[in-house]
């Protein structure tokens, strides 16, 4: 079955990067249509459980490519709904850097001065609050200890959640259910639904094609349990297109449109950056937990508490520092990795024989509770490039939900493995220092590298050689489509990049607003933040 329609502006995709031009765009008078290829679900939806059909196979898509897998959202929402709501600013010398190209990334017009209001914006309309030590989680508590003890300082983490509602779960990974985390299910999206706009899940984009006066989006719908069934197809005319599918999906959409819209720019699909993305996991010895940090719970027990949280909340920004040379800043931030991912990819330290599996392993898995996971995020090269796009989709899926095999390839530099071994050697100066822990990188032998935070597939920047966008986020040669989720930012980071893809998103509307008006769209700017509401279950009376 297939289905023609019209509108006036396609959001394509509905995580920070889609979610905060639809509602902007609707408020301001424009007809927006928002297609996401993941499934719709609320609090009562995010399960706690690892089970096939649960939330956490629902939501994700976890993408294997050659040297580089991406783990990111697949549903309403997108990543605001399993990110883990930390939100730093990026650090000032970001917007300076130059990376293998030898050349500024980011665009001449935009320094942290010039990206601060737009992150006010954000902040105010989540909202993001600094959390203080009495929100500090057990082992948040245990990774400042550590820092502390051997000479480093550490800080609360920024985040976009409730305290009063969170309930230190730990399973905000696979969508909190208390609506504690402040995802776009709470803002952006149903204030974007309030002023006309329509979400349509399970729609999957294929390709855009040029019309007499702007362009056709066509897409498949895709099966609610089985994402490989399509169960029809359509198209909708526009006279803009929002491209906010992701990093990993946003370049081969535009790969696959080259056919129908002409030559697109050289670095569409280039320059894909992991954000420098790599995990540590030690095993604390809990004896030395309670002589050597003074650590007790109250209960008998120094730390045991691996479980107990609320993702990151910890972490200590001493490398974020403009003065060090680049590939040599990172920051190191407590995190909690669930089971199934966790459990599979953390590596046993001074194993005999396989570092995930065995009889070493078998021993760690067993202290699962005493486990401390680092997450660093460091300055890589942009080496990802994608090869040809599938026949359908991002990627090949391998089965019903969550896994599929993309064109990504990656190959570090030596650059990149030289800020991963910097930042390995210092989380085990900070965790093995007398016996404290021992420490085991996720290496990149066993499956690559990874990453949660995929960025750059299609940046913006000042030179057409070596990016997509220009500083307005329009795709450079084709007026009319924009591009405002992660695959837009230049390069790595060194922080959580999500509150910096919000920020753009925001910075990008009022261009694409004037260009509405050249298109003869009658749309005006609107800059209130969106209304919030107190649950996510609104979706469920919303016109799906």
């Amino acid at each position: 079955m297939s289905r023609n329609d019209s509108t006036d502006v396609v959001v394509i995709g509905s995580g920070f990067g889609g979610a905060i031009p639809a509602y902007r765009l609707a408020a301001g008078g424009a007809r927006v249509e928002i297609l996401e290829r993941g499934p719709w679900l609320t609090g009562d939806d995010f399960d706690h459980d690892f089970k096939f059909g649960s939330s956490s196979t629902r939501a994700f898509e976890f993408t294997m490519g050659d040297g580089m897998n991406v783990l990111g959202g697949n549903c309403v929402g997108g990543g605001s709904v399993v990110y883990f709501a930390a939100m730093p600013r990026a650090p000032r010398y970001v917007f300076g850097r130059r990376g293998g190209i030898g050349e500024r990334m980011w665009p001449r017009t935009i320094d942290r001065d010039a990206l601060d209001p737009w992150y006010d914006m954000v902040a105010e309309s989540l909202p993001i609050t600094r959390q203080d030590w009495d929100d500090v989680t057990y082992s948040g508590g245990l990774f400042a200890a550590a820092c502390s003890r051997a000479g480093r300082t550490a800080n609360p983490v920024p985040a976009a959640i409730d305290r009063d509602r969170c309930t230190n779960c730990n399973w905000m990974m696979s969508g909190c259910r208390f609506d504690a985390k402040r995802s776009l299910l709470l803002n952006y999206l149903p204030a974007a639904v309030v002023h006309g706009a329509r979400i349509r899940p399970l729609h999957e984009v294929q390709r855009i094609t040029r019309t007499g006066d702007g362009y056709r989006v066509h897409y498949n719908t895709v099966d609610e349990v089985d994402y490989r069934v399509v169960t029809g197809s359509g198209t909708i005319d526009c006279k803009l297109v929002v491209v906010a599918a992701g990093a990993a999906a946003t370049p081969v959409i535009l790969q696959r449109s080259e056919e129908d819209l002409g030559a697109m720019p050289e670095a569409v699909g280039r320059y894909f950056s992991g954000n420098g993305e790599r995990l540590n996991t030690a095993v604390v010895d809990e004896d030395k937990v309670r002589e050597l940090l003074k650590l007790d719970r109250g209960d008998g027990r120094a730390y045991e508490a691996y479980q107990i949280g609320k993702g990151p909340v910890c972490a200590s920004w001493d490398k974020l520092d403009g003065s060090l040379p680049e590939f040599s800043r990172y920051s190191l931030e407590q995190l909690y990795f669930p089971p199934g991912f966790g459990t599979i990819l953390a590596q046993a330290p001074e194993a005999a024989g396989p570092t995930w599996f065995g009889t070493e392993k078998k021993e760690m898995l067993r202290r699962w509770q005493s486990w401390l996971t680092i997450f660093i995020m460091s300055e890589d090269d942009n080496e990802g490039v994608f090869g040809p796009p599938p026949e359908t989709g991002n990627a090949d899926r391998v089965s019903q939900q969550m896994l599929s095999r993309g064109a990504l390839s990656y190959r570090p530099s030596a650059d990149t493995r030289a800020a991963w071994k910097r930042a390995d050697e210092d989380v085990r100066d900070i965790l093995e220092r007398d016996g404290l822990a021992r420490v085991m990188p996720w290496n990149d032998e066993v499956i690559g590298a990874y990453t949660v935070h995929p960025l750059a597939s299609c940046r913006i920047g000042d030179d057409p050689e070596t990016s997509a966008l220009d500083d307005t986020h329009e795709l450079r040669g084709h007026p009319g489509i924009f591009v405002t989720d992660g695959s837009a930012v230049p390069g790595a980071l060194t922080v959580n990049p999500a509150f910096t893809i919000a920020a753009l998103a925001e910075r990008a509307v009022p261009g694409i607003v004037a260009a509405a008006g050249r298109r003869g769209l009658p749309v005006r700017y609107v800059a209130e933040p969106p209304p919030s509401v107190s649950s996510s279950a609104w979706a469920r009376t919303a016109d799906r």
